[in-house]
C-alpha cells in the first residue's frame, strides 16, 4: 500500500477511535437494534420483513406474528397466500412471503430448525443478504463479522469522510471493517443509524446542534454555505 493511502487510513481509524466512536456513545448511551426480537429466528424474520419498510411498522406487525409463528416449521408450512395477509402492512409482501417460507424451508431441512451461525450459511438462504446476515450475527449471536450499512451508515460514514464509496454497501462495509475496531462492529452500525434519524438527517441535517462537527468535513461546509446564505 503506497505511504499516502497507509497514511489516509491511519487517519481516518484515530479519527473513529479517538473522537467520533466516544463521542457517539456518549450521545446515544443505549443504542441498539431498533427490531424487536428475542431469538434469532424472530430477528430474522424482521430483518427480511424491515426491507423497504421502518422498523417501527415492523414492529407493529410481528407482535402479533411472532405469537402465531413460533418456529422455522410454522413458517415452511404455511400456505403462501396466507403468509401474505400476515405481512401484508410491510410493503412487498408476496417477495417477502417467499423470502420467509424459502428461508425457513432451509433451515428446518438444513440446520434442523435452528438458525445458523456463520456469514455463509445465513446468506444462502432465501432473501438473506450480507446486511441482513450481520443484523441477526452481531445482534442475536453477539458475533462482530461485518459491519451492516444501511442509508444512515452511508450517509453518515460518507459525511464523515470515512469511505470512498457512494453507495456501494459492499464497499463501504469494507472501508468500515478498516477503521472500526473489529469488536464494535455491531454497535458502530447501531450509533449511526440512531445518529442519522436524530442529527444528521437526509434532507436538512442539524448540524449546529451535532456533537461531530469538528471532526466532520461535509458538516463544517454544511454550516459555512448556510452561514454564506445569511
Amino acid at each position: 500500500m503506497p505511504r499516502a493511502e497507509s497514511k489516509k487510513w491511519a487517519e481516518r481509524r484515530q479519527r473513529v477511535e479517538k473522537y467520533i466512536l466516544p463521542i457517539l456513545k456518549q450521545s446515544y448511551p443505549h443504542a441498539k437494534c431498533s427490531l424487536d426480537f428475542r431469538t434469532p429466528l424472530e430477528l430474522l424474520v424482521a430483518t427480511i420483513l424491515s426491507a423497504q419498510c421502518t422498523d417501527e411498522r415492523v414492529n407493529q406487525v410481528t407482535k402479533s406474528l411472532f405469537k402465531k409463528y413460533r418456529s422455522a416449521k410454522d413458517y415452511s408450512a404455511v400456505a403462501q397466500e396466507e403468509l401474505e395477509k400476515d405481512i401484508q402492512p410491510t410493503g412487498f409482501y408476496r417477495n417477502k412471503a417467499k423470502s420467509l417460507r424459502g428461508m425457513a424451508t432451509a433451515v428446518v431441512q438444513k440446520h434442523g430448525g435452528q438458525v445458523p451461525q456463520t456469514m455463509e450459511e445465513l446468506t444462502d438462504l432465501s432473501g438473506v443478504g450480507r446486511k441482513t446476515a450481520n443484523v441477526v450475527l452481531g445482534n442475536a449471536f453477539g458475533k462482530n463479522v461485518g459491519v451492516t450499512v444501511d442509508t444512515h451508515v452511508t450517509r453518515v460514514s460518507n459525511r464523515l469522510g470515512l469511505t470512498d464509496h457512494l453507495v456501494d454497501a459492499v464497499k463501504i462495509e469494507q472501508d468500515l471493517m478498516r477503521i472500526v475496531p473489529q469488536e464494535e462492529w455491531a454497535m458502530w452500525s447501531h450509533l449511526l443509524i440512531h445518529h442519522g434519524r436524530a442529527i444528521c438527517q437526509a434532507r436538512k441535517p442539524r448540524c449546529t446542534e451535532c456533537p461531530l462537527l469538528p471532526h466532520c468535513p461535509a458538516g463544517q461546509k454544511f454550516v459555512k454555505a448556510d452561514a454564506k446564505k445569511r
